[in-house]
């Protein structure tokens, strides 16, 4: 694994070029873009799918998404969704420029919102050569499902605070501890679940900090993954989700995508007993998650 950096814009975003054993840059490789979580950074469960993909000849890169972890970008702590997809199609551009990468051999993966967002830019990209989402979410949907038109109020009311001098209103993704969550009556699987993997040392990385720009939330509202799936989302499709359901809604999402998809060539696997953050990182539901996309990239890629 190397540090590298593409281009997005104006800014840097930071990445991890995880490259296959025995790697021999005279020869032509199969590339994947490992998209992580909102919240989360390359570090954790993309870079943990692309370090196994990596041991199966695959050359797969995992990034920080832009204004987020040591990528560039202003304002700092934002999820913009155009701007995710955006990063995924310079991911893309970054890959063609290695002589090592076969262009007509590049597939995605994303994991929770990063599978919502891999599967938006397959739209367009058409690059994308193979889909891969593990426990995929369509993120407008999980952030429409509370009092939206009252959030979309308050956004409003904050550019407005900001443009007159207030500071950024920079809140969490999630409650500090699973005691803190309780106490707010935040005691959901998939919630208590996020805890556990990014606020202890299960998942915990410095640079997944858990601040999200407030004013982001009218733009997560608004957006769509899926919009359109059933006309443009043409690759080759793999969606992985577990059957442990919580309100973060991943299992609903998979079959939607799944459904949708105007894919010929798809399929849908759930893993048993697993919830959504067993398919972040433990290993039974990983190993089970990994047998099914293995297989599918090579062969959409290889052959």
């Amino acid at each position: 694994m190397k540090k590298v950096t593409f281009s997005n814009r104006d800014w840097q975003v930071a990445a991890n070029l995880h490259l296959p054993e025995g790697f021999d840059a005279s020869k032509k490789y199969a590339a994947i873009v490992c998209v992580h979580p909102g919240s989360s950074v390359k570090e954790q469960t993309a870079g943990l799918y692309a370090a196994k993909l990596a041991l199966e000849g695959f050359v797969a890169i995992a990034f920080d998404a832009s204004f987020q972890g040591e990528s560039g970008g202003n304002p700092r702590y934002l999820e913009d969704p155009a701007t995710r997809v955006e990063d995924i199609r310079c991911a893309v551009d970054y890959l063609t420029t290695l002589d090592y990468v076969d262009n007509n051999r590049i597939g995605v993966l994303g994991i929770c919102a990063g599978g919502g967002y891999a599967a938006n830019a397959a739209l367009t990209e058409r690059r994308i050569k193979a889909v891969g989402t593990v426990v995929g979410t369509n993120a407008s949907r999980a952030f429409r499902e509370g009092a939206f038109l009252q959030t979309l109020e308050t956004v409003s009311a904050q550019r407005t605070a900001e443009a007159n001098g207030a500071d950024a209103l920079i809140t969490n993704w999630t409650p500090a501890s699973v005691e803190d969550a309780k106490q707010a009556g935040m005691d959901e699987l998939d919630m208590l679940g996020a805890i556990d993997y990014y606020r202890t040392p299960r998942g915990q990385h410095l640079a997944s900090c858990n601040k999200l720009r407030f004013t982001s939330l009218a733009n997560l509202i608004t957006f769509d993954a899926f919009h359109l799936a059933e006309f443009l989302l043409t690759q080759p499709l793999m969606v992985i989700v577990g059957d442990k359901v919580g309100a973060f809604g991943s299992y609903r999402d998979g079959f939607e995508l799944f459904n949708k998809a105007a894919s010929v060539n798809k399929k849908i696997h759930v893993v048993k007993g697993a919830s959504h953050y067993d398919l972040y990182d433990q290993p039974a539901a990983m190993s089970e998650a990994l047998a099914q996309l293995i297989p599918f990239y090579k062969a959409y890629l290889l052959a």
